[in-house]
Order: C-alpha cells, then sequence, then structure tokens
C-alpha cells in the first residue's frame, strides 16, 4: 500500500528545529518536501557543532530526512517568484518567520490563499500571531524560561534547569503536524484549506499539563523536587552497590509488593505513615531514606529481577550509548540508515509511528545545500535549463 501521506507536497520555508522537525514527519509519512534555504547559508543548524561528521552537523542530520533541498533567495524578485510557483503546486507550507517578514516577502496567509485556496499554512512562531510579541524571536531556552519549565526542573537546593533536548521546540513540531492532518482531513470534506498558527509559548504551557492544572485549580505555585515526583511516592533515583537506578510505585498494591517480596520489610507497609501514597508524601523525607539505606546493600541485577517479577516500574540510568544499544532497542530496530552523497552512511532515528497499513517511507539522507535545486525547478515549475542557468548567474538559486 501507498505511504499515508504519498502526494501530498510540503513547500518548507521553515528552519532549526520545530517547522523542520514537522515537516521530517510529514516527509516520514510519505509527503513529498520542498525545503528552501539560502543559498549562502542554508538551514542555521548547517552550522551548528560540535558534534559534526566531516563538517556536517550532526543537528542539521537529526531533523531534515526525507527532504529535497533547493537554495533560493526569497529576498529577491526572482527568488519570491519561485516560491510563489510553488505554493501554486503544495498543499501545505509551513514557515517559521516573523510575522513582519511574511508581510515584507508577501507571504501572509492572506497572500498566500489568493494564490492557492486549498492551501493549509502552517505559521510556527514563538509567541503566536496577532498579538504584541508576534515578531519576538521564539527559542526554546528562553520558553523553558518563560513558561516555568526551568522553575519545575532541577535539584531543589540548585539552580532552574533547562531539559537536555529542546523539547518545546519538538513539541510544537509535533502539534502542528497533527493541526496540519485535520486540516488535510478538513479539506477533504470542503476543498478548502486553512491557516494554522501554532505558538511556542502556547504549546509550552499545554506541556505543562498535571502542573499546569495543580496550579490553575489551587492557586499554589509548584517547586522543584529534582527527579522526585510531587505527588508519588517513592519515584526517584536510588542507588544501589553498583549503580543507580529509577523507582516509579505507582499505586499501593506496587509499594506493598516492593516492601514485602523485594525487601522483605513488613514494617514499611505496615506504618500507617506509608500504608497509602497520600501519607508517604506527606512523610516523604523519613520513608525516602529508609529505603535508599536498604537499597544500598543490594546490587543492580538482583534489584532489576526482582523488581520486574513483581511488576514494579523500574529502570536502571543508561547512557544514550547504552540505550541504543539495549536488548530493547535492537529488537525494536530502532536505528536505520540512508545513503548520503559525501558520508556514505548516515544514521537516524527510525519514525516511531508504526502504521501497519502504511507505514513511514525508507529514510532518505538528508540534503545537501541547494542539492535538489535543479531538479525542482526543472520538474516541479518546468523551467528550461537557460532558465536556470540565468538564475544561478543572477545569485538567485544555488
Amino acid at each position: 500500500m501507498a505511504a499515508a501521506l504519498e502526494g501530498i507536497k510540503v513547500l518548507d520555508l521553515s528552519r532549526v528545529l520545530a517547522g523542520p522537525w514537522a515537516t521530517m514527519t510529514l516527509g516520514d509519512l510519505g509527503a513529498q518536501i520542498w525545503k528552501v534555504e539560502h543559498p549562502s547559508s542554508g538551514d542555521d543548524t548547517r552550522s551548528w557543532s560540535p558534534p559534526s561528521v566531516d563538517g556536517i552537523s550532526t543537528y542539521y542530520l537529526a531533523a531534515n530526512r526525507n527532504k529535497r533541498s533547493i537554495a533560493v533567495d526569497i529576498s529577491s524578485q526572482d527568488g519570491r517568484k519561485i516560491v510563489t510557483e510553488l505554493i501554486a503546486q503544495a498543499d501545505i507550507l509551513v514557515e517559521n518567520f516573523k510575522a513582519s517578514s511574511l508581510r515584507k516577502l508577501n507571504l501572509t496567509f492572506e497572500e498566500t490563499r489568493k494564490i492557492n485556496p486549498r492551501l493549509i499554512h502552517c505559521s510556527i512562531s514563538g509567541y503566536g500571531r496577532d498579538n504584541p510579541l508576534e515578531d519576538r524571536p521564539g527559542y526554546d531556552f528562553i520558553l523553558q524560561a518563560e513558561c516555568g519549565f526551568m522553575a519545575i526542573t532541577g535539584d531543589p537546593a540548585g539552580e532552574p534547569m533547562r531539559l537536555g533536548v529542546a523539547f518545546i521546540d519538538l513539541v510544537s513540531g509535533m502539534n502542528a503536524v497533527q493541526a496540519i492532518l485535520a486540516a488535510l482531513y478538513v479539506r477533504e470534506r470542503t476543498g478548502k484549506g486553512q491557516f494554522i498558527d501554532i505558538g511556542l509559548s502556547d504549546s509550552a504551557l499545554f506541556f505543562l499539563a498535571n502542573i499546569a492544572s495543580g496550579y490553575l485549580n489551587t492557586g499554589k505555585d509548584p517547586k522543584r523536587f529534582g527527579n522526585a515526583h510531587p505527588s508519588i511516592v517513592p519515584y526517584q533515583l536510588f542507588h544501589c552497590v553498583d549503580g543507580i537506578f529509577a523507582l516509579a510505585v505507582g499505586n499501593d498494591e506496587q509499594y506493598r509488593r516492593l516492601c514485602m517480596n523485594v525487601l522483605s520489610d513488613a514494617s514499611l507497609v505496615e506504618d500507617d505513615r506509608y500504608r497509602t501514597n497520600q501519607a508517604r508524601t506527606v512523610h516523604r523525607d523519613e520513608l525516602i531514606s529508609k529505603l535508599q539505606a536498604a537499597f544500598a546493600s543490594l546490587s543492580l541485577e538482583d534489584l532489576m529481577r526482582k523488581l520486574r517479577q513483581n511488576s514494579i516500574p523500574a529502570g536502571e540510568v543508561k547512557t544514550v550509548s547504552e540505550a541504543f544499544s539495549s536488548e530493547h532497542a535492537q529488537s525494536r530496530k530502532v536505528v536505520v540508515e540512508a545513503t548520503h552523497p559525501t558520508l556514505g552512511t548516515v544514521r537516524t532515528v527510525r519514525s516511531p509511528l508504526r502504521l501497519s497499513g502504511t507505514p513511514p517511507v525508507d529514510p532518505t539522507a538528508p540534503p545537501l545545500l541547494g542539492e535538489h535545486t535543479d531538479s525542482i525547478l526543472r520538474e516541479v515549475l518546468s523551467y528550461s535549463e537557460a532558465d536556470i542557468a540565468s538564475l544561478r548567474a543572477a545569485g538567485v538559486i544555488a
């Protein structure tokens, strides 16, 4: 069966992470992605290193497979003409320009829908459109600080801390994909496209989930618990003889099995201070101290075996290399390879969207800057070789 989005054409005017993550996902599902980049510099992430492989940024490699790159100077009149012609043929436009830049380039939704009424125009920005902050640049790190995540992340006695990956960018890209797929479904019924306004700030505040609900319904500002959980105990890291492991006791029955079957200590469950989760949260400090003392003399292997035999959620703390070399990662075949024109082979993480009837396509390597400029102009827009040579000589394309 054909890929889920085979035949769908996406014009990708985005760069860095949120937009490219969204369009890569659409490409994984079979859509054709035309990635427009500046002729001299390309996507910002092409220069974000270390790490890099033979001068190519691995950051760029992470978010740009299954795309074709066309290098066009859209600030020029001829460059805008190319983009306009691509808009006329596209199903989806994804961009992350500032609102003022869109107006300057005549690429607002009001303009693009005149060119193509069926176009789904997805705008990804830091703070959304039509508000006083619409022109403020949106960076994941800043949003983690501004939207409360750093205030709830890190050691209680230390500084606020960011997460190790740009997760607000990533979840914004995922939100964009959800909205785009919904808009495609609506277009099947109505024949009309629409505008999608994805703000990193909106995504971040929504992603606060239970933390947001707790504050909004109690008025109490949440605090940091490090690796512990504000509402569940025990739910944190513990040390044993030869390692560190994460323990997530989600209910009172799991706690009972932990005490009786793993630690063989009935006093920890018979004590009214620890019998229920609510009581355990009140007496958190003394219980955690007792549990840590009990774990300290046990080996990681024995602990993991006993915990899993008793269906108690737990896992050892692994490095990234250990995670990818794990038996589970190997069994799920999470690493896929693609042939690259200069690197030979690049390895990426398999799409997590595992559809039985229309699985994601086999990956193609992230493109070199402008690798497909000529072929897109020739095949999609029917430009002649003379037209292409003229545009290249003028510096409009590369």
